[in-house]
């Protein structure tokens, strides 16, 4: 089995997200708890790939935008009680600009293999 880079897992991670909050609203997030851990789980899994890539390769972790905001608030729920409020804020507004970095930094690394 082809382990799966700390790119890739965090794209696939963020696109999950995506296509679990398309068509809904914070309402919708806040009354379904299937929904919520979910997307809870999803964020984990961000979180997790940053901290890795973060231990393995900082320079780049560096580069990701939202690194040093979006990490905390992807890991910070499972120590302590969720805000929910910051969940969907980091869901809304955070991670589509660096997951679209993310994808872009992937697509990158494959087409400089490819030309070697």
């Amino acid at each position: 089995m082809k382990r799966r880079s700390t790119s890739a897992t965090f794209v696939r991670a963020a696109a999950s997200a995506a296509e679990f909050v398309k068509g809904k609203s914070f309402a919708d997030y806040t009354a379904d708890v299937m929904l919520r851990s979910a997307l809870e789980r999803q964020l984990e899994i961000v979180g997790e790939a940053l901290a890795q890539l973060a231990r393995t390769d900082l320079s780049t972790a560096s580069q990701i935008s939202e690194y040093h905001g979006l990490l905390p608030a992807a890991t910070s729920f499972m120590f302590a009680e969720i805000d929910h409020r910051i969940v969907w804020i980091v869901l809304e507004t955070k991670l589509p600009g660096v997951r679209q970095e993310a994808e872009t930094r992937l697509t990158d690394k494959k087409q400089s293999r490819a030309a070697e």
